[in-house]
């Protein structure tokens, strides 16, 4: 039985804040819906010690908000908030670009252009889950190889705010991020031209923004 451990404190937390976080942004949970920590710890099979740290990094944010002694509810979808959303993530994911590039390998693009098939293929089934899970795979890819660490954190901190609108909008009969964006970007990833994957990059990342100014 030396295999069996307890499990750290930390991981509870982080178990519960990523079921927390992916059911908000996957609209499960409503902008509105009131959260109440003994309820969730009963769902999640945690105490409620790990959810209320959960609930509190998510106030921090922004996907949730709380008055003391009253009330934890998930916030409203606001179009400045997703707007300010995009133009941090657009940026860290232009810097971790400029600095992936010539560091990629012909797998690399290759893991990429896997990932841009499974997106096409899941925007044009109407597959949002799937669609927006490709387009993180394709992302990250850029991300992990410039090893900046920062840039992913802070990447990975307020992309929840800008996918609930994206949910929200797909699944109104709107478009996914183009796939011929995609292949824009990986044309220029291949070719080795940083200046151009990172024009595209940050194209894509406007477009988002712009979604935001159509709420």
């Amino acid at each position: 039985m030396d295999a069996i451990r307890p499990v750290p404190r930390t991981l509870l937390r982080d178990r519960a804040y990523e079921a927390i976080r992916d059911a908000i942004v996957a609209g499960e949970i409503e902008p509105g819906a009131v959260v109440r920590d003994a309820e969730l710890a009963e769902r999640l099979g945690l105490s409620r010690a790990p959810v209320r740290e959960a609930f509190a990094r998510l106030v921090d944010e922004g996907l949730l908000e709380s008055k003391p002694q009253s009330y934890t509810k998930v916030t409203p979808v606001v179009a400045a908030d997703v707007r300010d959303a995009a133009a941090v993530v657009g940026a860290m994911h232009e810097l971790a670009t400029r600095a992936a590039v010539p560091r990629l390998f012909a797998a690399d693009v290759e893991a990429m252009r896997a990932a841009n098939v499974r997106f096409a293929e899941a925007v044009r089934a109407g597959d949002v889950e799937s669609a927006l899970r490709a387009d993180d795979q394709l992302h990250d890819v850029l991300v992990r190889v410039s090893g900046n660490r920062a840039a992913a954190a802070t990447a990975a901190r307020y992309t929840p705010l800008i996918r609930r609108l994206e949910r929200r909008r797909f699944s109104e009969g709107g478009n996914c991020r183009s796939a011929g964006l995609h292949d824009r970007l990986l044309n220029a990833c291949e070719a080795g031209d940083v200046d151009e994957a990172v024009r595209v990059t940050a194209e894509i990342w406007r477009g988002l923004a712009e979604l935001a100014d159509t709420d």
